[in-house]
């Protein structure tokens, strides 16, 4: 069973990472785990003055913050017993957003289950623009467990 959960990092992301990481160890199956890097994590000021700051590129902060995530989401299933775990940072502009993202990576890595948070981060913009997991839901090539 290959299970492929999404982290924003939210409070509901880390109870789809730690359920997954419960399904792929009792399944004995491998867990993927994705973020999705996206400017609405930060305002264009935040980033500009935390790249100036560390005389890096907002390219390299996205990608540190994204690293960061993931090896939060991994340690977490980690600790719940899975060993067989791979993780991957994409970028929202591969796919055009976020859940465009989520599930291309379902169908290149040939999932069978996506899990992923029912609110993340971006709240207001789910509010207008519809959320990620109603989009995953709708389209994925796969089951999707949505948590709440």
């Amino acid at each position: 069973m290959r299970i492929l959960v999404a982290t924003d990092g939210s409070d509901s992301s880390d109870r789809a990472v730690d359920l997954a990481a419960r399904l792929t160890k009792e399944l004995k199956g491998h867990l993927i785990i994705i973020h999705v890097v996206t400017l609405r994590d930060w305002s264009l000021t935040q980033l500009s003055d935390y790249a100036r700051w560390e005389h890096v590129t907002s390219g390299e902060v996205l990608n540190a913050f994204s690293k960061e995530r993931l090896r939060i989401a991994r340690q977490r299933a980690e600790v719940l017993g899975v060993t067989d775990v791979q993780s991957e940072s994409l970028s929202e502009s591969q796919a055009g957003e976020v859940a465009e993202s989520i599930i291309e990576a379902a169908s290149r890595h040939n999932v069978d289950m996506v899990i992923l948070g029912k609110r993340g981060r971006g709240r207001f913009s789910g509010l207008l623009f519809g959320s990620v997991s109603q989009k995953v839901v709708s389209v994925a090539p796969c089951p999707v467990i949505v948590v709440p």
